[in-house]
This record gives C-alpha cells, structure tokens and sequence, in this order.
C-alpha cells in the first residue's frame, strides 16, 4: 500500500477477492479476504461499475462528466478519493498508464 499521489491518467485494477452486488441502485462489496462488507450509495455504485468496464481513471471521470451535473474540479478530487479508499482497503491496485494520447 503506497500514499503516492493518484492521478487520472492511471488505471485501477479490482481485486479477485471482491464480491460486488447491486440492490435497488446502491452497492454492497464483500472482501472475501476479511469477510468485510462496504456499501456504495449509488454515485460510489456508478464509479465502481465504470472501474470495473475499462479501469481508467480518465475514462471514468469523462463517463461521468457526461451522466453527471459536476463541477470537473469536485468530481476529480471525489474519484481520486474513492480510488485512495479502494486502494488502501486491498479492494483495487493501481498502474500507471504509459504516456499516450487519450481518444
């Protein structure tokens, strides 16, 4: 587990150690490691479903510019913090991305 700075240009990897189910809208996540559960309310559900698909912060956050009345500069610092979370509860890894343009 680092403390490093996270930024958008990297990609998130979930661990095979977590169970997710959706109910009515929210999440539930069971690390099965810890025989922990987490809730997501249905923003931290969609961040999580958008992880899951592609894995890049950068294409999460525009996916969710697009679906969500945000400020870009609060919606940023909330991914980044759910990633921080995510990381430091052994629920996702992270990988810097190799410099190439985004499309």
């Amino acid at each position: 587990m680092s403390d490093r700075p996270i930024s958008l240009g990297e990609t998130v990897t979930i661990s095979p150690q977590v169970v997710f189910k959706e109910l009515g809208g929210e999440g539930v996540l069971l690390d099965m490691a810890s025989g922990i559960y987490f809730g997501l309310d249905e923003t931290s559900t969609r961040l999580w479903l958008l992880l899951q698909m592609n894995g890049s912060l950068r294409r999460v956050f525009d996916e969710m510019i697009e679906e969500f009345e945000v400020d870009p500069d609060r919606l940023e610092r909330d991914l980044l913090q759910f990633v921080a979370d995510l990381t430091r509860r052994n629920l996702a890894s992270l990988a810097t991305n190799s410099p190439q343009a985004v499309s």
